[in-house]
């Protein structure tokens, strides 16, 4: 069934008091049962989980709703993994907007497609048939690999770049194809940094845009909201967090683990969270940045109450 999600959801509140880390309000009146968040409260833990990690840890939280923002190297350069499918998944949206691309072009899997790795495709008999929204479904949902390949064999590389700094993220790039780094159109950065690079704070901006249906349109932000919402990886920051329904994308590599959310709490909250130079490198539920990750998460959603019930 589809999740329906709403996009243009009222601004709630305005800026937090002057103690809380980081905030940038709205500017608006707050309803009288209102809460802020303790937000130098939250930043204390996120720092002190991130500093006690045997690695890097970026974040970026924002609250769509207030400005409220806490970030960690939020300016810094981090590999992605697989995170860096959502702007694929954002500029095939934007193409199909601009009726360059439809969702129901098919797509044909052959042998020279397949790569190792995440996802099912790879184990289809060549020859199967697609279309570009069964793609992006399984590049999101199961972070297929073959599945990525195919969308930007279709819809090249350089214009997930290019509609990244249209939207003000001039560090969010996709390098190459998956598992096949002689695609790479920058070696220099795709050998650094992999599959695709950004910052906590350009991601964290994409999924706030996304939240606010101006990444591509309300219509086209919803259905990827709807997708990422779909997304069956509760390893990292989901871990802790019961009775939420939460638009999200993970990226692994051996010593890299990310993640960025949006948490429908009494405001809504994005959280990225981005790692890098891992000690840990074991590929168990119990990894270490998957465990600092689901700690972080746990105390964001914790910092702010829930949105109330709407009672029939």
């Amino acid at each position: 069934m589809t999740r329906v999600w709403r996009i243009a959801l009222p601004l709630i509140a305005q800026l937090a008091a002057a103690g809380c880390a980081g905030g940038q309000g709205a500017g608006r009146p707050a309803p009288a049962n209102f809460v802020h968040a303790d937000t130098a409260r939250l930043h204390r833990t996120l720092d002190s989980l991130a500093g006690a990690h045997h690695g890097t840890v970026g974040y970026a939280i924002l609250d769509v709703d207030t400005g409220e923002r806490l970030e960690r190297r939020g300016d810094e350069t981090f590999p992605t993994a697989s995170l860096i499918k959502v702007p694929i998944l954002v500029t095939v949206y934007d193409l199909v907007e601009q009726k360059k691309l439809s969702l129901d072009d098919p797509l044909t899997l052959l042998a020279i497609d397949k790569v190792p790795g995440s996802g099912n495709l790879q184990f289809m008999h060549d020859g199967a048939s697609l279309t570009v929204h069964d793609a992006a479904w399984l590049m999101t949902t199961t972070s297929d690999n073959t599945a990525t390949n195919l969308l930007l064999d279709r819809i090249v590389i350089r214009r997930v770049w290019e509609k990244m700094e249209k939207l003000g993220l001039p560090h969010t790039k996709v390098h190459s194809k998956v598992y096949l780094r002689m695609a790479s159109v920058a070696m220099d950065s795709s050998v650094k940094y992999g599959l695709g690079v950004t910052t906590p704070n350009e991601m964290a901006r994409l999924f706030a845009l996304l939240a606010d249906g101006k990444a591509v349109s309300p219509k086209a932000d919803s259905a990827m909201l709807d997708i990422l919402a779909h997304n069956d990886d509760y390893a990292g920051v989901q871990r802790y967090v019961d009775s939420l329904t939460v638009p999200h994308k993970t990226g692994a590599t051996d010593q890299v683990r990310t993640e960025c959310a949006l948490f429908q709490l009494q405001s809504r909250v994005v959280a990225c969270v981005l790692t890098k130079d891992n000690v840990d490198q074991r590929w168990l539920i119990d990894n270490e940045a998957q465990v600092t990750m689901a700690r972080m998460g746990r105390a964001i959603v914790e910092a702010w109450p829930r949105k109330p019930e709407v009672k029939q």
